[in-house]
């Protein structure tokens, strides 16, 4: 009977706590088509925490929104001018990287966010990228993922909107994501997290799913299983667009 009694009170506590916050997501799209015509989107992110209990008193809850698009390997190259010339000397390889990655706040990121929470979840830009050696005569091996980063904010690929997540009454949420035209195909991991003191106390994830539609779906296809054809094909239309060109050229001559 004892040993039945102990194994019961192991059983219970062991059991997984019960959030007290939970995400209720909702999106406005979680499918975005690429025509040949995609300049962008926009995907309005919002929702609600649900709670069991009361807002806890203290810390005020505040939100953070990622969104990723699928990772890949980067070789970040380093120019030099030699002979006055800008060439090519170290390269290394960035092992994952994603090609989107957005992070929307209701605050300052340093401020709702601890460091050590950021290293367990990979949330800000630098964490959701690893990179795990380099080689031995490089010593600056970081500078070339700040370069990445740097060059990535540039073309909106990669955002850090402090501030951009209104909440409301620390139960209902909503912020707006803009995905830029130069889109990679794939599953884009979209992730909410609810902090306090700048631990997580409940997170959420979902995808976002970015497909490409119509005649920019059949090309991309012909060019990966028909290649032979797809090179055919666009020799046909540039030797035709030439000598359009030609024709409409010499008629404005006459």
């Amino acid at each position: 009977m004892r040993a039945l009694l102990v194994s019961l009170l192991l059983a219970v506590w062991t059991l997984p706590a019960v959030a007290a916050e939970e995400v209720v997501l909702g999106l406005s799209k979680n499918e975005v088509s690429i025509t040949t015509n995609f300049d962008g989107s926009e995907i309005l992110v919002f929702g609600a925490v649900k709670r069991e209990t009361a807002i806890p008193d203290g810390s005020e809850l505040q939100v953070i929104v990622t969104v990723a698009g699928p990772s890949r390997a980067v070789v970040v190259r380093r120019k030099e001018k030699r002979f006055g010339i800008w060439v090519n000397t170290d390269a290394v390889e960035v092992d994952a990287a994603p090609s989107f990655y957005a992070i929307n706040t209701s605050g300052d990121l340093d401020d709702i966010l601890s460091a050590v929470e950021d290293q367990r979840h990979k949330i800000t830009i630098p964490q959701a990228i690893r990179s795990v050696g380099a080689p031995q005569n490089i010593s600056d091996a970081g500078a070339f993922t700040q370069s990445l980063i740097r060059i990535r904010k540039k073309s909106n690929l990669y955002q850090r909107n402090e501030g951009a997540v209104s909440v409301e009454e620390q139960t209902l949420f909503r912020t707006s994501v803009r995905l830029p035209a130069a889109l990679t195909e794939g599953g884009y991991d979209t992730r909410i997290f609810l902090t306090r003191n700048g631990q997580v106390v409940a997170q959420y994830e979902t995808l976002i799913d970015v497909r490409k539609v119509g005649l920019e779906r059949w090309l991309f296809n012909l060019s990966r299983e028909q290649s032979l054809l797809y090179g055919l094909m666009s020799l046909a239309i540039a030797i035709a667009a030439g000598w359009g060109a030609s024709a409409v050229f010499g008629l404005l001559r006459r």
